[in-house]
């Protein structure tokens, strides 16, 4: 049968990336107390393209992620080569997105439920080299210092978004970057909360008052100090509660 992808393109322009987006499949991630817990990922899986090249081979993206299910460093570079070598591509690309969850005890109670944290993973197989980025997005509680300072009563609190991405060495756990950011605002957000976890949160909250700069700042200083850590990004978003936009800030190692 004729292999129209690999007719010359009618413009002969190379593409960074190129392939499928949204796949869905089971997926397990190593996790610290229970050793492994079950999800749910969201896939995208793409290559580069030379221009010489009409398109790729969509199908083979699915051949090889076929029968993979847990996944490391080691068989997320295994998955990479595989597409790579399929599509006689020099660089391949995945990111995989998944909710994980974590038993969290509420603060005063004791009571506890499940927290869920948007997480993600990245690879890059690049000239044999593997890029690999680990990810996720944890909600915190800030207190906006300036409203507590000039208020005679109250001040106003919003929930925000700490968004860490990081390279290591090693292995890093979801649980270490997840502790770092909710360590890094006002008060961590609970799944369940009785009234007495609820006024414990209050009080704790609004005796640690954030700008979302400190938030930055305080998460940053976390992973630089992480032992396991080499690079990072970490970008904070507080939906302000009292004014028609949202506040951000990003740091980034070098």
């Amino acid at each position: 049968m004729q292999d129209v992808q690999r007719d010359p393109a009618d413009i002969d322009m190379s593409i960074d990336r190129v392939g499928v987006k949204g796949l869905t499949m089971p997926l397990i991630v190593r996790h610290r107390e229970k050793g492994i817990r079950h999800t749910v990922a969201k896939i995208d899986l793409s290559v580069d393209l030379p221009g010489v090249f009409k398109g790729t081979h969509m199908s083979r993206f699915i051949e090889a992620l076929e029968g993979c299910e847990e996944f490391d460093y080691n068989s997320f570079k295994g998955l990479l080569a595989d597409i790579a070598e399929r599509l006689e591509a020099q660089s391949a690309h995945c990111r995989f997105r998944f909710p994980y969850f974590l038993r969290q005890e509420s603060p005063s109670s004791g009571a506890s439920a499940m927290m869920d944290y948007d997480c993600q993973v990245d690879g890059e197989l690049k000239d044999g080299k593997l890029t690999f980025t680990l990810g996720a997005d944890v909600p915190v509680m800030t207190v906006c210092p300036c409203s507590k300072a000039i208020s005679s009563e109250g001040a106003h609190s919003q929930r925000a978004i700490v968004r860490v991405r990081c390279r290591f060495t090693g292995f890093l756990w979801l649980e270490d970057i997840i502790a770092i950011a909710e360590k890094s605002a006002s008060s961590p957000v609970y799944s369940l909360l009785k009234r007495e976890d609820e006024k414990y949160v209050t009080e704790a909250a609004f005796a640690n008052p954030c700008f979302v700069e400190d938030v930055v700042r305080n998460c940053a200083k976390g992973l630089a100090e992480h032992e396991q850590i080499e690079w990072f990004r970490v970008e904070v978003e507080s939906f302000e509660s009292i004014h028609n936009h949202s506040a951000f800030a990003v740091i980034q190692s070098d």
